[in-house]
């Protein structure tokens, strides 16, 4: 290769790297320039910058037109410095997103007249579809479907084309779909796409969307959309039967948890017990008590609250159990009236101790965050709080099994079910089993309103919501049976929230409480009735 070719080569590449230095200050300005607009208090100045900051593509243009947009935006038009002020009280460099001290309290909030807000706000949703966190890009386009404004599209493609994530993809679609459904000028063959994307979403907005179509739409294209509305309702309806049997399953858990010391106590003993749901409100109490003195002295367990209250809230309602079985209920055996009235009398009393104590209005019981919160699957929603209490209901369970099955004191408390006089010659003390079983039941109690303080409000009347669905779970399933309280729980929580659609609430529960005097009376003793020979006796 000649000298003069080697010296023209090295020449082009010197000024194509002189040219591309001399505009790098241009382009690193651009952006900055076009904030320098909004100090000119002039509306038509306003809206080229946000314009010009919309189609950047620089990470600071969604903070520097959402603060305009809550007029957060100031600027100096001396110094022709625009300033972003922070909730938290700093101030922004609006073209450079540096913290800066300048005083910013004498200046003035950028304009905005209805035009320019409209301006504004179509900007902020069309950055939003471009934004790093997934969940904003996702709600920005449920909005654009719900609105599905014409001017909205070329965001929407642009941000369609983009997208890497499967779910937010789907959204943009559904946005995309909505928009060109509604366009005039769109063809017959993209509305029926777009039709097919909106059914797809399948949800109730998708099923609203297709029935606002005019009646001018062309002939195929309202077919089609009746068609998608038929099969959305369909599939509504699985999700709607799918969501009611988790609210029953739901449901059945908290039952389970208030009955299943019931079933103990009632089973072992046979004693009418009407102060159990004072035992759930003190477990509730509890919990509140432990999450008090969290919140003043450490507030950094607030977390393991629940995990701190539920041995407490046993122990705590387990000893004021064995203190009621030794000093009361232990002279009334034999007496079924008479220790009905003696634990309704007790349970006032301890109605009237936590209102002297607490107060009779609500205290507040806080969701740990790991218990905050809901997840979807399909259309189903599934709250945190409530799959929680279900996984804790069904350990609470199989501890309880497993307790009865391989202790000492689960042997002796069946033995004293089947037979209590045969027990007793056989050296069991049963007066012990008595007071150590009524304290397990009141103890499950206790951790049953640790669960409940999360969905419920922790009032002295707490337990009162419960008492008499716990009898019927019980006496359902068959009194003493673990098994036929968990399967009369389930049942008739099911049963209770795919009636309630269609009674109502107050003749729902009426309904099953005649269905069980009913199944009753074809069967005394439920579904899973003990065997022994004191019990068939």
């Amino acid at each position: 290769m000649s000298v003069h070719r080697i010296s023209c080569l090295l020449a082009l590449l010197f000024a194509t790297v002189l040219s591309f230095a001399t505009t790098l200050p241009s382009r690193a300005g651009t952006f900055e320039d076009a904030v320098a607009l909004f100090a000119n208090d002039s509306f038509s100045d306003t809206e080229d910058a946000v314009n010009a900051l919309a189609g950047s593509g620089n990470p600071l243009a969604y903070p520097v037109i959402s603060a305009l947009q809550d007029d957060r935006l100031v600027a100096d038009p001396a110094t022709k410095k625009v300033y972003v002020k922070q909730a938290d009280g700093t101030v922004l460099d609006a073209g450079t997103g540096a913290v800066v001290t300048t005083d910013v309290s004498g200046l003035d909030a950028v304009r905005l007249n209805n035009r320019l807000r409209r301006t504004v706000a179509a900007a902020v949703s069309s950055l939003t579809l471009l934004s790093p966190d997934l969940a904003k890009r996702t709600a920005a386009a449920q909005s654009v479907f719900k609105t599905h404004d014409a001017g909205d599209l070329p965001a929407i493609e642009n941000a369609l084309q983009k997208e890497t994530n499967p779910t937010a993809k789907q959204a943009f679609a559904a946005a995309r779909a909505a928009i060109l459904l509604f366009q005039p000028d769109a063809s017959e063959a993209s509305k029926l796409e777009a039709i097919a994307a909106i059914k797809a979403r399948g949800d109730q907005e998708a099923l609203a969307l297709l029935s606002e179509l005019p009646p001018d739409t062309p002939p195929n294209v309202l077919h089609a959309a009746q068609g998608a509305i038929g099969a959305i309702q369909s599939r509504l309806a699985v999700w709607s039967a799918a969501q009611n049997a988790w609210y029953g399953v739901s449901l059945g858990s908290v039952l389970l948890l208030a009955a299943i010391g019931l079933a103990i106590t009632f089973g072992v003993m046979g004693v009418i017990n009407m102060a159990h749901g004072e035992m759930v409100m003190l477990g509730a109490y509890v919990t509140f008590v432990v999450q008090e003195l969290i919140r003043t002295r450490y507030p950094a367990l607030f977390d393991y609250s629940l995990l701190i209250a539920v041995p407490l809230a046993f122990a705590v309602a387990g000893l004021i159990g064995i203190l009621i079985e030794r000093s009361i209920i232990r002279f009334l055996y034999g007496r079924p009236l008479e220790t009905l009235l003696a634990t309704w009398g007790i349970s006032l009393v301890l109605q009237q101790a936590v209102r002297t104590m607490f107060g009779p209005t609500n205290r507040e019981v806080g969701n740990p965050s790991w218990m905050s919160g809901a997840f979807e699957i399909g259309q189903l929603t599934i709250t945190y709080n409530r799959l929680w209490i279900v996984c804790f209901t069904l350990a609470v369970f199989v501890i309880l099994l497993a307790m009865l099955r391989y202790t000492s004191l689960g042997l002796e408390m069946r033995a004293v079910t089947q037979n209590r006089r045969m027990a007793a010659a056989m050296g069991i003390a049963t007066s012990r089993v008595d007071a150590l079983t009524f304290g397990l039941g009141s103890g499950i109690a206790g951790i049953a309103g640790v669960a409940l303080s999360q969905i419920d409000n922790v009032s002295p009347n707490l337990g009162q919501s419960y008492i008499i669905d716990s009898f019927m779970v019980v006496v359902f399933g068959g009194v003493g049976n673990l098994w036929g309280t968990l399967v009369g729980a389930l049942t008739l929580g099911i049963a209770n929230k795919f009636l309630e659609p269609v009674a109502g609430a107050v003749l729902g529960k009426i309904a099953i409480l005649v269905l069980i005097i009913l199944f009753i009376q074809k069967r005394p003793r439920g579904l899973f009735a003990l065997r022994g020979r004191s019990v068939e006796a």
